[in-house]
């Protein structure tokens, strides 16, 4: 697949300069969904920006999401017409939006989408996540269809992790898209 056909998706907050993503954006030139407004993200708009990026997009795609943009993934394939557009999906340490702490800036992404993914999906998980149980990654993948993949502790699989640009994420998106 060509660079433009991978989307990266990342989460609350976006995806700061030493992140997996955005390393994997500046040297491998996959393309970037932009949200309108990334501390205050609103489950409808980001559904809405996604559709549309989508559409001006070559398909088929394949959608590389992190944390918050793994329940992107899931809201939007549940009331798209244009699932068809995607391959398949790599979705890396989803957030648990319905955390407690995390209701008070996420309320717009409950219930959460927890329906089959119309396409292949890998679901990457860490057994130390502060941001999601590994319980609850179990149930996100076991809901929306996907392969489970645990890369041991490596907290939020981000730049705290300090992956760099993260080898083995590529390896599991190679496998994904040769599927």
């Amino acid at each position: 697949m060509n660079p433009d056909s991978i989307l990266i998706l990342p989460g609350w907050q976006s995806s700061g300069p030493t992140h997996w993503q955005s390393l994997w954006r500046a040297q491998l030139g996959y393309a970037w969904v932009e949200q309108h407004d990334w501390m205050r993200p609103l489950r409808g708009d980001w559904i809405t920006r996604l559709e549309d990026v989508l559409l001006q997009t070559r398909a088929p795609v394949v959608l590389v999401a992190h944390s918050l943009g793994c329940q992107l993934v899931s809201a939007w394939a549940a009331c798209s017409r244009s699932t068809g557009r995607v391959k398949a999906a790599l979705l890396v340490a989803p957030a648990d939006a319905e955390r407690e702490e995390l209701r008070p800036q996420l309320a717009s992404w409950s219930p959460l989408a927890l329906q089959r993914l119309p396409f292949p999906s890998t679901v990457v998980v860490s057994s130390n996540d502060p941001y999601c149980s590994g319980e609850r990654a179990s149930g996100f993948a076991g809901g929306w269809g996907s392969e489970l993949f645990s890369v041991g502790a490596l907290g939020h699989i981000n730049a705290d992790s300090g992956l760099g640009d993260w080898p083995q994420g590529q390896a599991l998106l190679q496998t994904l898209m040769d599927a």
